[in-house]
């Protein structure tokens, strides 16, 4: 974490994020794809690469999303709009093995029963049982739902560089990161376009600039996992609220897995 970038104007923030997508974008054309979960800080992603599109003639890159089985109705429902609305060309990753299932939170999956490939998955979290409670926003969740999906995907579409929105003072787990991540397995580059954005920034932008968000952030959630992993911590809209406690902003996560960040991310995730 750079304290001195962390201090810059917001203006130029925004520059730094544009300079840092031009480049990517400028060494891996259409194998430079964005992530997009349709939370504030992947929709704040995805303006500033539209922006900067629109300023230089660049084509906008493709956009991927990740379905782990128990989205926000609403989310679902501002993705579809911004689609339509922004012409985003989007694409989906799933675990459709698990999926097709159509398991509720709390069903018993029998890991005997899935691929080798999900079994030698669910190992690599250090998972030794024969079958767990579906719940993707758990650690092993986590793995087998967004990781193992994206990762498939990634490989399927050799994309060779991935923007993601994490930021530096959202979690200790990616105070150290760099704009530019190598990732081996599958071989790609995570680009990290807001690293040095804080929670206020967003939303000065994000309301600064008139961008469309989420109507949750609305009515209280200041961070957006999955519906039944996601608590509402305050009923202020989530600007009105106080952005310098750093760790509020995903204390209505599931806290197993924030526990497990530094794990997760070595798996894998972002």
């Amino acid at each position: 974490m750079d304290a001195s970038i962390l201090a810059l104007p917001v203006p130029e923030k925004i520059a730094l994020s544009k300079r840092i997508v031009a480049g990517a974008m400028d060494r891996f054309g259409d194998v430079f794809w964005i992530a997009w979960t349709g939370a504030k800080d992947s929709t704040l992603v995805l303006w500033l690469t539209r922006e900067l599109c629109r300023e230089t003639g660049r084509a906008m890159p493709r956009v991927l999303t990740i379905d782990e089985g128990d989205p926000f109705p609403e989310i679902l429902t501002f993705q579809k709009r911004l689609v339509a609305e922004w012409g985003l060309d989007l694409h989906v990753a799933a675990n459709h093995e698990i999926l097709d299932r159509k398991p509720q939170i709390g069903d018993y999956i029998d890991l005997t029963g899935l691929s080798e490939a999900t079994r030698a998955e669910a190992a690599r979290t250090g998972f030794t049982g024969p079958g767990f409670p579906f719940d993707p926003e758990s650690p092993l969740g986590n793995q087998l739902m967004k990781v193992a999906p994206m990762n498939a995907f990634l490989r399927e579409h050799a994309v060779a560089a991935l923007a993601t929105a994490i930021r530096w003072d959202e979690h200790p787990a990616r105070a150290e990161e760099l704009y530019e991540s190598p990732r081996e397995e599958p071989a790609h580059l995570r680009v990290h376009p807001i690293l040095h954005m804080r929670e206020a920034d967003v939303w000065a932008i994000t309301r600064g600039q008139g961008l469309p968000f989420c109507e949750l952030y609305h009515q209280g959630y200041r961070s957006l996992g999955t519906l039944s992993g996601t608590v509402r911590q305050s009923d202020l809209p989530a600007w009105e609220q106080d952005l310098t406690d750093r760790s509020g902003e995903r204390a209505g996560r599931d806290q197993d897995k924030e526990d497990a960040m530094e794990q997760l991310r070595a798996l894998g995730y972002m």
